[in-house]
């Protein structure tokens, strides 16, 4: 039993980790689309809008993908790998323009 409650422990987010962003985008829909496809390679990650941005830089705004430093190079390479192979996260934009 012990050894349950110790994998419990490692699943939960340490607060005080470093978060790096991965990708941004002014579509939400898009974002959605990338966190599910990092979600789905069991990487955890959260979604925030990058209006947080607004006082420094106005008229910037989107949302904003961080997962943890240990994560973020797999991330990236996923994200980049989905651009490349035309999967969900340009061809959903590209749906959508036709």
């Amino acid at each position: 039993m012990a050894e349950q409650s110790n994998v419990t422990e490692e699943q939960r987010p340490d607060p005080n980790e470093k978060l790096v962003k991965v990708f941004d985008s002014e579509q939400e829909s898009e974002a959605l689309v990338v966190k599910g496809l990092l979600d789905s390679a069991g990487i955890e990650s959260d979604l925030k809008s990058g209006s947080f941005v607004q006082d420094a830089f106005p008229g910037l705004g989107g949302m904003v993908i961080l997962v943890r430093e240990d994560d973020a190079e797999k991330a990236r390479s996923l994200i980049a790998e989905s651009l490349r192979s035309g999967g969900a996260v340009d061809g959903d934009e590209d749906e959508t323009k036709s």
